[in-house]
């Protein structure tokens, strides 16, 4: 007699159950996929070059418009792209791309994610509390602009870009709080503690936009330099045009390094990041504060939407408390402040 041999519900060879839940549903949808891992192989290969821009950034030639210098200007907004692409990747239901997106995120998180996350500024204040303030020979308002810095509190306030026709402005403004104070060029220190020792400092401009400085502060001598390196261009037929900065920043560097006193501090407009080669004469023997010691990334430049910190506040010798941006004033860049002990 012939049997016929079944199986029971749920033993081996049934078919694979289905889940009734969107997500389930969703999951099964993809374990279904087999195109799951062929398909988004292009946002993939981007989502790996731009981990490979960001990790070899520094390797990025200079010799065609100074292609590295302005990625390295803007290198913290690549991460912008990032979102983007992880949207993307989902809509094209792409393993392979979301699975590289993996690579770029840790790096960008390796290079901006203290910044971006963590408020490193220490409770109080520092013992010693500076201001720089590229004013903008444009300003409508300099003793409105004065007074803004004033209010700061700061102990010593840097000014740059400043005209012949703005100082004696700026002098009456800032007279009541600050008893001493020097003017070298079209930048200028202003201190509630005496000064000695001042000198333009030469960075091969042929005119004077920089000057060191000493402070008497009450826990001895510091050296204040102040500097507003030249303005860089992105232009059509030559791209990022930026070497007299370039040769000003190395000038200033090796002013700085013959400085005897061991407490320095830098005050000024740069016209780069932190992450721009070329301020490697300068950037390679000081801290930023604002690395060191701020919240957020602390964009100075332009006023109206920052995006860029190309207003600096370095230290040697000292150490960072605290750092940040204060409120926008008639000028086109954002005082920055930052405290210290020494």
């Amino acid at each position: 007699m012939t049997q016929a041999y079944t199986q029971e519900p749920g033993q081996l060879g049934d078919a694979p159950r289905r889940s009734d839940s969107r997500i389930g549903r969703l999951l099964d949808r993809l374990r279904d996929d087999r195109g799951i891992w062929r398909r988004g192989l292009v946002l993939a290969a981007i989502a790996i070059l731009f981990a490979l821009v960001m990790i070899f950034h520094a390797d990025i030639p200079n010799r065609v418009g100074n292609l590295g210098s302005l990625l390295e200007t803007f290198l913290p907004w690549l991460g912008l792209f990032l979102p983007v692409l992880l949207v993307l990747a989902v809509v094209r239901r792409s393993a392979s791309a979301v699975l590289a997106l993996v690579l770029p995120v840790a790096v960008w998180l390796n290079l901006f994610g203290g910044l971006m996350f963590f408020d490193k500024s220490g409770s109080g204040g520092g013992e010693l509390t500076v201001v720089t303030h590229n004013v903008n020979a444009e300003n409508g308002d300099p003793t409105g602009t004065a007074k803004d810095v004033a209010a700061s509190g700061a102990d010593v306030v840097a000014l740059e870009e400043l005209t012949s026709a703005a100082v004696p402005t700026y002098e009456r403004a800032l007279a009541g709080t600050y008893r001493y104070h020097t003017v070298q060029g079209t930048v200028g220190l202003w201190s509630k503690y005496p000064l000695s020792g001042t000198k333009p400092v030469d960075i091969k401009l042929g005119w004077t936009r920089a000057l060191r400085t000493a402070v008497a502060t009450p826990r001895g001598e510091v050296g204040v330099y102040v500097a507003h390196l030249p303005s860089v261009r992105v232009k059509f037929n030559a791209g990022f045009t930026a070497g007299q900065r370039d040769a000003s920043a190395e000038a200033l560097g090796q002013a700085i390094a013959r400085e005897p006193l061991r407490k320095v501090i830098l005050l000024g407009d740069l016209n780069g990041t932190m992450n721009d080669r070329a301020l490697a004469p300068v950037t390679s023997q000081m801290r930023s504060a604002q690395g060191a010691a701020g919240d957020g990334f602390g964009f100075s430049w332009p006023a109206s939407f920052p995006m860029a910190r190309i207003d600096q506040i370095m230290v040697r010798g000292v150490d960072p408390v605290s750092a940040w941006s204060l409120p926008r004033t008639g000028s086109d860049h954002l005082p920055l402040a930052a405290s210290v002990d020494y």
